[in-house]
């Protein structure tokens, strides 16, 4: 008789602690003309929101350059935030926790080159992070490699809501029949 495999066991959660930083869910210089507003929640398989997740985002530039600003992620000690990072360059990366209702939002440009936001789920009960894409209404996608292999119900769980000119609004659902489509990198 050979042992069975013992469960794995969640982790945290903690992101609240260490992770989320002053100015984290502000990608773009906040009075930049075409910034744009993307928020959403994130919510279990019952619809629940999670009130502790935490949120990466990475993007290109308007330009399509990828570099983000020389300097953008070295942290104050003393305050938490952005040392050297002069409110004026886009960095492309940006970090937010999710509040009491599930709730995130982030200011960004728009990116160049692709159609959408690249987006790193921590959350509890997930032993490993998620990654996934929020695709903008208005941007080509009708040459996204990825889009085009999903059936239609589920490419519909990668594109945003148009709420304005410059607003989106992108629910992340961690399981359930409308769960978030995610990526496997390998």
């Amino acid at each position: 008789m050979s042992p069975l495999p013992t469960p794995s066991q969640t982790v945290g959660p903690f992101f609240g602690y260490a992770l989320p930083c002053p100015g984290g869910p502000e990608l773009a210089p906040p009075a930049h003309p075409g910034t744009i507003t993307v928020h959403g929640r994130v919510l279990d398989g019952a619809g629940a929101p999670i009130p502790d997740a935490l949120l990466e985002f990475w993007q290109p530039a308007p330009d399509g350059s990828r570099a983000g600003a020389p300097g953008s992620m070295p942290r104050d000690k003393v305050t938490g935030g952005f040392a050297d990072r002069d409110g004026t360059r886009f960095t492309g990366f940006g970090r937010v926790a999710t509040d009491a209702a599930g709730h995130w939002t982030i200011r960004t440009l728009p990116p160049g080159g692709v159609p959408y936001l690249s987006v790193c789920v921590f959350a509890r009960g997930l032993l490993h992070h998620l990654f996934t894409r929020i695709y903008l209404p208005g941007f080509d996608t009708a040459s996204d490699g990825l889009l085009a292999s999903l059936e239609p119900g589920r490419r519909e769980t990668l594109v945003a809501e148009q709420e304005g000119p410059s607003a989106y609004r992108f629910d992340i659902r961690l399981q359930g029949p409308e769960e978030t489509v995610f990526l496997d990198f390998r």
